[in-house]
């Protein structure tokens, strides 16, 4: 198979699909790799690297899109990318078509193969391909936060371990899947006090086993929520419902009874946000205020990190890419059930539910 991969041209985006090792793993299967010219700098990867894995560097993107049987990229295409779509392509990527019309409109219309990251799904629940991702943005959460309570940045000032005679930052997590895990963990270590909202009983029960004296878990609804936003000093969205937008669990009601200064990091924007007053915001201008709170929430939060993003993109993406282009479109979802849960648009239709919910679309079941 030919692989190509393409520097990403999303704001701010310096991530790349993959780092020269795992190029280097799909020529030794056999398979050629075309690398556009400066794909991988941004992470710190140079052109003459991949050349001496076997890959190839090519100057022309368009030539990359015209040769390859599948493109690898971090992030959805961006308009500018539509014209180059065509019947077969295989287009693998973090897609989030449930809050991307547009790019929806675009795979169906050119009948792209569009297989998503964050729908690839285990047995038992897990999403492989999203998960190291979740875990920087999880991570990186708390030290935006941290940052933008600064008062130099608009924030109320506040340290988040506080200091011997002066409480610690009030940090309320919605949600304790990986993002909210990881958030609580660095949240916890850095001195915070930290509550944390979930519907599942067990995912709570998890968090108060490991983590001990400055994190409460609560059962989250409603009344539960709006208590604990109205206190806290840093708000982090972090609900996932695979594939599907993501529910406004904190209202803009909610939002009016922070106090001033206060933040929130709602990285559930990829999927629509959990935040009622969210949107979408890009590195170069990250933030925002709604009543005097300050609203960061950009849809690409792990590319301010990219090296580190890249490899651990790389490290979950690589067994699924591999499989791909080994056995073909056809065989490998027949192959791995998990990756034909990956599958959102397949020649024209939709094929994943909670796309086709969102976006109120006909599903086309893959089989």
């Amino acid at each position: 198979m030919i692989i190509g991969v393409l520097k990403e041209i999303k704001d701010n985006e310096y991530r790349v699909a993959l780092p020269p090792a795992a190029a280097e793993t799909l020529v030794l299967a056999g398979h050629q790799v075309l690398i556009e010219t400066g794909a991988g700098v941004g992470s710190g990867f140079q052109d003459e690297e991949y050349k001496e894995v076997g890959a190839t560097v090519v100057k022309d993107p368009s030539d990359v899109w015209r040769k390859a049987t599948m493109v690898m990229k971090v992030k959805e295409p961006q308009e500018s990318e539509f014209k180059f779509f065509r019947e077969g392509l295989i287009y693998f990527a973090y897609l989030h078509l449930a809050a991307e019309p547009k790019v929806t409109k675009a795979l169906l219309d050119s009948k792209v193969t569009g297989i998503a990251f964050e729908t690839i799904q285990l047995d038992n629940g897990a999403l492989p391909c999203l998960a190291p991702m979740s875990e920087v943005a999880g991570r990186m959460a708390v030290q935006i936060g941290a940052r933008y309570l600064e008062k130099e940045n608009g924030g109320r000032g506040i340290l988040l371990s506080g200091v011997p005679g002066v409480p610690p930052a009030e940090i309320v997590i919605i949600g304790a899947g990986t993002v909210g895990n990881n958030a609580a963990k660095i949240a916890s270590g850095m001195g915070a006090h930290v509550t944390i909202l979930d519907i599942n009983t067990d995912k709570l029960r998890y968090l108060d086993d490991i983590e001990h004296g400055n994190l409460t878990t609560i059962s989250s609804n409603r009344r539960h929520i709006a208590d604990a936003v109205k206190d806290a000093d840093l708000v982090i969205g972090a609900v996932l419902i695979p594939g599907a937008k993501a529910p406004k669990l904190v209202t803009r009601e909610m939002v009016e009874t922070m106090k001033p200064g206060s933040v929130i990091v709602d990285v559930a924007i990829d999927q629509g946000g959990c935040i009622e007053t969210s949107k979408p915001t890009k590195h170069s201008d990250p933030v925002f205020k709604v009543n005097d709170v300050i609203h960061y929430a950009v849809t690409n939060m792990p590319g301010a990190v990219p090296r580190t993003s890249s490899y651990a993109l790389s490290n979950a993406t690589l067994p699924y890419a591999l499989k791909l282009a080994n056995l073909g479109f056809e065989e490998a979802i027949k192959a791995d059930a998990a990756l034909a849960k990956g599958v959102n648009t397949y020649a024209g239709n939709v094929t994943c539910k909670a796309v086709a919910d969102a976006l109120n679309l006909k599903l086309v079941p893959l089989k």
